[in-house]
C-alpha cells in the first residue's frame, strides 16, 4: 500500500460506524483522507466508533443508504473521488427476522449508492464490499472462487448475493471497462470471510458473544461448535480493500471485477477451536451452553484468494493465533478503560510494520 497515494484524497465511506467501517476511517484518518461517512445510525452498544471516538478527523453524516434523495445530495456536496460501500444489514439471523428491511438495505442501498455516483459523476474508483456468503454453498469441502456462482440461502446471504449481481450489472452498463475513457470509473467488488478484532459489539456473533460473557458474566451460547469459517484479522481483508482501490485508481478497468480476501486454508478453524483458545488467553471460567438454532447456516466456508494474492500482491500477514491473542488485549483494554483510539491505532501501525 502507497501511503502518499492517500493523501487529501476525498473518500465517502458508507457504513462507517459499524465495526468494519470504524476501523477503516481511523485508517483512512491516519492516512490524511478527506473521510466522508455516511450511515443510518451508531449500530451497537457499546460501539468502537463511540469508544475510540471514530468521530474525531472526518466527516459523519446519520444518513440511510436506502434514502436516494440524501444520498444524492451528499455526493453533489462533497464530491468523493473515491467510495467505500460498506453500509449494510450485516447479522444473518437477524434477516430472518426482517427479511425485507435486509433486502431494502442490502440490495436497493447499493443501487442508490451506484446510481448516485453515475448520475453526479466525479467519482473514480468504486469498491462494494459483500460477503464470502455471497456465493451459492454447494461445498462441503474446497475454497470459493470469484467465478463460482453468487447464491445464498437465507435472506442475509442472498440478499450480499444480490449485491453482487447489482454490481455485476452496473458495471456491465454503465461502468463497462472497454468504454472506461467515456465514463472514468472502475468498479470492484471485495468478498471477506469472518473477520475479528477489536470492539466488534454486534450480536449473535461469535467473538462479541464471547467478550460478553467474559466482561459481563453472561451464559455464552455456542450455536454451532463445528461449523468452520474463514477467520481472520480485521486489517488483513481491509488492507487488501486499500490496494484494490489503488489500482483500480492507476490501472483502471484492469481491476474492475470481484476479488476474494481470505485467510490460507489452514487457518479455516471450527468454532470449539476457537473457543477453546479464546478461554486459553483470558484464563478465566465462562458459563457457556450449546443452543442450536432452528434457522440455516453453513457449516463450512472457505475462500480461494489466489488472484488477489497474483494480481494485487496481498497477502494476510496475521495468522489466527496471533489475531485472537490481538483481538484479545484489545478486549482487555476496553475492561481496563484505557484510551482505546490511541490503543487501536497501534495496533494499525503495528501492523503496517509487518507489511
Amino acid at each position: 500500500m502507497d501511503s502518499q497515494f492517500w493523501k487529501r484524497k476525498t473518500v465517502l465511506l458508507t457504513g462507517h460506524t459499524g465495526f468494519k467501517g470504524s476501523w477503516l476511517s481511523l485508517w483512512l484518518q491516519k492516512l490524511g483522507t478527506n473521510l466522508i461517512g455516511y450511515s443510518k445510525s451508531i449500530p451497537t452498544k457499546p460501539s468502537l466508533f463511540e469508544s475510540a471516538n471514530v468521530e474525531n478527523g472526518m466527516t459523519s453524516i446519520m444518513g440511510d443508504v436506502c434514502n436516494y434523495s440524501q444520498l444524492e445530495n451528499t455526493m453533489k456536496e462533497f464530491k468523493p473521488e473515491i467510495v467505500i460501500h460498506m453500509a449494510a444489514q450485516s447479522i444473518l439471523p437477524e434477516s430472518y427476522k426482517i427479511p425485507v428491511e435486509t433486502y431494502a438495505t442490502n440490495v436497493m442501498g447499493t443501487v442508490n449508492l451506484l446510481e448516485s455516483v453515475r448520475k453526479v459523476g466525479g467519482v473514480r474508483a468504486i469498491l462494494n464490499v459483500t460477503s464470502d456468503k455471497c456465493y451459492q454453498n454447494t461445498k462441503s469441502s474446497g475454497s470459493y472462487k470469484e467465478d463460482d456462482p453468487m447464491g445464498g440461502y437465507d435472506p442475509y446471504s442472498s440478499s450480499k448475493g444480490c449485491a453482487e449481481l447489482v454490481t455485476a450489472s452496473f458495471r456491465n452498463s454503465f461502468f463497462n471497462p472497454s468504454e472506461y475513457s467515456n465514463h472514468g470509473v472502475a468498479l470492484a467488488s471485495a468478498r471477506a470471510g469472518n473477520v475479528i478484532g477489536g470492539g466488534d459489539w454486534t450480536s449473535f456473533r461469535l467473538i462479541p458473544d464471547f467478550m460478553r460473557s467474559i466482561l459481563e458474566g453472561e451464559t455464552f451460547q455456542i450455536r454451532h461448535p463445528d461449523a468452520v469459517r474463514p477467520w481472520q484479522f480485521i486489517l488483513d481483508p481491509l488492507n487488501g480493500y486499500l490496494l484494490l482501490i489503488e489500482k483500480l485508481w492507476h490501472h483502471e478497468p484492469n481491476f474492475s471485477e470481484g476479488w476474494n480476501f481470505g485467510p490460507s486454508e489452514v487457518e479455516g478453524k471450527p468454532v470449539k477451536w476457537l473457543i477453546e483458545t479464546l478461554s486459553k488467553l483470558w484464563n478465566k471460567e465462562i458459563k457457556s451452553e450449546t443452543n442450536t438454532t432452528n434457522f440455516h447456516e453453513e457449516n463450512f466456508l472457505s475462500l480461494d484468494s489466489t488472484k488477489a494474492q497474483k494480481k494485487l500482491g496481498w497477502s494476510p500477514k496475521i495468522e489466527l493465533e496471533k489475531a485472537l491473542k490481538w483481538t484479545s488485549d484489545w478486549y482487555k483494554q476496553y475492561e481496563q478503560k484505557t484510551d482505546l483510539r490511541k490503543f487501536t491505532e497501534q495496533q494499525i501501525d503495528d501492523y503496517l510494520s509487518l507489511t
